[in-house]
């Protein structure tokens, strides 16, 4: 197995289809050889196989016929909260167990535009914590450094996509799910804008929730956003058609604004200086930089979010476990209580008032720029080990919950803005670190410039075995 063969881009790999120098079923079996070494290490997959026989034969004979679709023959690594048909969705809960009848819809399109599911990965309980461990499935460790969590609760998919196990993967997000594992493992993730991407009933009514893309380079993952986005029967919040995301590096004209933390979150100085040092690439690519600060505080985004989940994620919770807390995790009971606790405190108006304080504030900071780029967590990354049950201590200030060291659910509340991560340094304990790109609602196409823009100044990850994971 040629040892780059792992870290091949989802272009690159095409491109070797299209010209006959790899095929289908060859780069399947180099990565599954791959994945026997490592997965032992990280644990980013549920273990699950999924067949593949049907779906090489059709990609080969399609290459043969040059009739390939936008996908064609690429394995995806599936978060095991969607469905694919036949098999089950348990997220992590011993207490879940339901044979899905029909394919989520994100699952449809990557088969549709030849995609291949290929492995399932792993979650934290309920997909409810920042971290990625389960009585079920273990704990899912950080490829970069063993010591440290891969986030949550796209973990798995995060993992996988650094350690090398296939050039893309699925997550979703409902309080930063998809941009926290692609900050902590140094990969790109997509939150898309409420509606972009079709969902399933229960998460298309909670306006917190979207399913995105994740991938190595941002290129590959607007190329994964263009295959899954679009309006679909089955969800009816769902948005028609745009057009097709095509990353421009240059920023000429655009103004973007930067935080290196909101309000009184407290954001290590490392996590500081990674952000900050993104202005020269973006001033080198033609924008004009200002830094600014967002008045969000970590308590009342925090409880306004616990009070949102009282009414909706945390109910249905508490209605699969239906009394039987000894059979849930820390994180999950952590979470009935705050919700709990919120709802309680602040009834259903107030917490609609405290999202329009988050919507105003937005909409004034983008009525100056194009983009706003910040931190993702107050941390490079939690400890794997840790159930984090009494919360977490940052720069001597303690917080109940370590949700609260996370900078990603002022964007659930705005759910309509984008918000594309992108990795852009490593700290001093080789973990990476990831800026959130955010636009206006709907401004899908600018987060990518953006992100286009960081990705080319940085310059390649994963190119060479000094740009990888030690522990892939």
């Amino acid at each position: 197995m040629s040892h780059l063969t792992p870290y091949l881009s989802a272009h690159e790999v095409l491109e070797r289809f299209r010209d006959g120098s790899l095929t289908p079923a060859d780069y399947i079996a180099e990565l599954s050889a791959h994945i026997a070494l490592v997965q032992p290490r990280v644990n980013a997959t549920t273990g699950e196989q999924l067949p593949l026989e049907d779906a090489l034969a059709e990609s080969t004979r399609r290459y043969a016929e040059g009739t390939a679709r936008a996908l064609e023959g690429l394995p995806v690594i599936i978060k095991e909260a969607q469905a694919i048909a036949g098999h089950e969705v348990t997220l992590g809960s011993p207490l879940i167990s339901e044979v899905a009848e029909e394919h989520h819809p994100i699952v449809e399109r990557i088969i549709a535009a030849g995609g291949i599911p290929f492995l399932r990965s792993t979650t934290p309980e309920y997909c409810i914590a920042a971290f990625t461990r389960t009585e079920k499935w273990g704990v899912t460790r950080n490829p970069w450094n063993s010591d440290f969590a891969v986030g949550g609760s796209s973990g798995g998919s995060g993992a996988a996509l650094a350690a090398g196990y296939a050039p893309l993967a699925t997550g979703s997000d409902i309080g930063g799910s998809t941009r926290i594992p692609a900050s902590m493992n140094g990969v790109v993730g997509y939150k898309p804008p409420f509606g972009r991407v079709p969902t399933v009933p229960g998460n298309y009514m909670d306006d917190f929730c979207t399913d995105g893309p994740m991938a190595r380079t941002v290129r590959d993952t607007a190329l994964f956003q263009n295959v899954i986005a679009g309006q679909h029967p089955r969800d009816h919040m769902s948005l028609p058609d745009r057009e097709p995301l095509t990353p421009n590096a240059d920023l000429s004209g655009r103004r973007v604004a930067l935080a290196t933390s909101f309000g009184d979150y407290r954001v290590t100085a490392e996590v500081r200086a990674a952000i900050a040092g993104t202005a020269e690439w973006l001033r080198a690519a033609g924008a004009e930089v200002e830094e600014v600060e967002v008045p969000f505080t970590h308590r009342r985004i925090a409880d306004t979010a616990w009070a949102h989940f009282s009414t909706s994620f945390v109910p249905w919770i508490e209605s699969v476990l239906d009394g039987r807390t000894e059979q849930a995790e820390p994180p999950t009971l952590q979470a009935i209580e705050l919700a709990r606790a919120a709802g309680e405190e602040i009834d259903g108006l107030e917490t609609e008032e405290r999202k329009i304080e988050v919507h105003l504030a937005l909409a004034e900071l983008f009525s100056r720029f194009d983009a706003l780029v910040c931190p993702v967590s107050s941390v490079p990354a939690l400890r794997a080990d840790e159930y984090y049950e009494n919360g977490i201590t940052l720069e001597g200030d303690h917080h109940e919950s370590h949700v609260e060291a996370m900078l990603t659910m002022p964007f659930n509340i705005a759910n309509r803005c984008p918000v594309l991560v992108v990795p852009v340094a490593r700290s001093a304990e080789n973990v990476p670190i990831g800026a959130q790109i955010v636009a206006r609602p709907y401004d899908d196409a600018t987060v990518f410039d953006v992100g286009v823009a960081i990705e080319d100044a940085r310059g390649p990850w994963y190119a060479t075995p000094e740009e990888r994971p030690t522990g892939a």
